[in-house]
């Protein structure tokens, strides 16, 4: 229950997504201009990792590696993430259009959204880990709690970015900083912030 909880805090915190290792950039930059959307993006990513990487795991670890066909992981990874984005896909626009509308593009390409897919990779590193290690995954609950701590790292920079940028469509920016570069800017604040984390022995 430790290594669970710890494997959790730090994909949050320590292991972020976005600050970490500046994986779904492109959504991340696009989608974060209003708060509603943003948060909707994020449910549906962080859905995604949590139906995604169980399955990968399983599919690695009881078919893949028995029958030494690692080398097929990497497409099969993918053939899992499309299935899935596409029953989120139908299920968004079956029950909120107004979100399936605002998302447009890039609701379906979370399924080439590289955080959901470095998610799996990594977890496919963190197999071969000694159990001894913070950031091992043993078993299938270990790449639930995996993928529930890297969606929420995700959503919550996601909404924090979205939140900021709302806030600054009313401040006084200089001309040339206005749009993405302000927002560079800002995701480097953020980043920078979250380093603080890194020191810490979750």
């Amino acid at each position: 229950m430790e290594h669970f909880i710890s494997l959790f805090v730090r994909s949050i915190f320590v292991d972020n997504m976005i600050f970490a290792f500046f994986l779904g950039m492109c959504s991340y930059l696009a989608v974060s201009k209003n708060v509603k959307t943003a948060l909707g993006l994020g449910v549906a990513v962080t859905f995604v990792l949590v139906v995604t990487l169980p399955v990968n795991y399983l599919l690695q670890t009881q078919v893949l590696d028995p029958l030494g066909l690692s080398f097929l992981s990497f497409i099969l990874f993918i053939a899992v993430i499309a299935g899935i984005v596409q029953l989120v896909e139908m299920v968004v626009e079956r029950f909120s259009p107004s979100l399936y509308a605002s998302l447009g593009i890039f609701l379906p390409l979370i399924a080439v959204n590289c955080a959901i897919m470095g998610a799996s990779l990594f977890m496919q590193q963190r197999i071969t880990l000694g159990e001894s290690d913070p950031k091992a995954i043993t078993d299938v609950w270990d790449s639930i709690s995996y993928a529930l701590g890297s969606g929420i790292g995700w959503l919550l920079a996601i909404v924090g970015l979205a939140a900021i940028r709302e806030k600054m469509a009313y401040s006084d920016v200089p001309a040339p900083l206005k749009g993405l570069g302000i927002t560079f800017i800002t995701v480097g604040l953020m980043a920078m912030a979250f380093m603080c984390f890194s020191g810490l022995d979750i």
